[in-house]
């Protein structure tokens, strides 16, 4: 048995992560609860059951002994520090509780719980607004001035997830995800002819700009209550035309174009878009689109299932093993 417990100190620095547990570990440290629910033993004893994370992964814990009580101390959402052992049941890792206590959100460095791009985010930002530099019509040039100097949305974009889970689904997940699009259509512009390059870019960029609304990710990675009766597609095209409306003259039939990305995005009707490309430009940013977005899903779930095995466990989403190679 090896001690991972972390001395106290003012700054509530995180020394253990989730990764690095193994069975009989002695375990204090902070997570952040992500769920937290009430439940009954076999033997009629009230226990709390509690999911908690940390930038590493999940680990279910389980609190025995003064449930009640425990759970009057801290909600879902909140940091803990605990003290628990780690334990082998079923073949799945978890921590019985002994100790728990809240953990102020002030002194919690949130970099320890969500993950993040492994790219840098400065750098990946610079390359994109590079993009923005290549586009020739000044109207558009304007609008994309118009949402990447307004400092919160920028702000937003460089921080938000793609996805709450399929894709990209880490700080610094949606620049990462419109950077690639955006160089996927940069290419597509030499390749197809009749392409307009500019439109294109443009399209390419603000695709998904209604997820820095859609989704929240301070602490945990989850859809807004906009997000949830919204979506991120009617949220980008709201915001899309406020834009456009501080840009004086800007052509209607260019706003009809952008809208129309925004709105295709999607590809089909089943997939939340509520139109189908119908242009040019939208069926190449669709498929851009699709593409980026299901190539890192597939390295994600190899990269999480990283063994000896020339297969991965079934993905649900996929409906397929998908082949890791020798």
């Amino acid at each position: 048995m090896r001690e991972t417990s972390v001395k106290e100190n003012y700054f509530e620095m995180k020394n253990v992560f989730i990764k690095d547990i193994c069975a009989g570990d002695i375990v204090g440290d902070i997570f952040l609860v992500a769920e937290k629910n009430m439940a009954t033993s076999q033997k009629g004893s009230l226990y709390l059951n509690i999911r908690l994370k940390d930038r590493t992964g999940e680990i279910e814990g389980r609190i025995w002994n003064n449930a009640a009580e425990l759970s009057r101390v801290f909600n879902k959402g909140d940091f803990i520090r605990i003290r628990s052992r780690a334990v082998s049941y079923r073949d799945k890792l978890q921590l019985s509780i002994s100790e728990v206590r809240k953990s102020e959100d002030a002194m919690i460095d949130p970099c320890d719980f969500l993950p993040a791009s492994a790219s840098d985010i400065d750098g990946m930002f610079e390359d994109l607004m590079g993009f923005v530099k290549k586009v020739d019509t000044p109207c558009l040039k304007e609008l994309l001035h118009e949402f990447f100097e307004d400092e919160d949305i920028a702000g937003r974009f460089k921080k938000a997830p793609a996805a709450k889970g399929l894709h990209h689904a880490y700080i610094g997940g949606l620049l990462e995800h419109t950077l690639s699009v955006t160089r996927l259509i940069d290419m597509a512009a030499d390749h197809y002819k009749g392409a307009n390059r500019d439109i294109l870019i443009a399209g390419g960029i603000l695709h998904d700009i209604g997820k820095i609304y859609e989704l929240s990710f301070d602490k945990m990675i989850d859809y807004t209550d906009k997000g949830r009766l919204i979506g991120h597609i009617v949220m980008g095209v709201e915001v899309l035309d406020t834009k456009i409306a501080n840009i004086e003259n800007f052509p209607e039939q260019l706003a009809m174009e952008l809208r129309h990305i925004l709105l295709s995005h999607h590809g089909i009707l089943e997939y939340g878009s509520p139109k189908r490309p119908k242009t040019l430009e939208a069926l190449i940013v669709h498929f851009a689109d699709d593409l980026d977005a299901k190539v890192n899903a597939f390295q994600e779930f190899i990269e999480k299932n990283n063994d000896d095995t020339d297969w991965t466990p079934f993905h649900r989403l996929f409906e397929r093993y998908i082949y890791k190679g020798k």
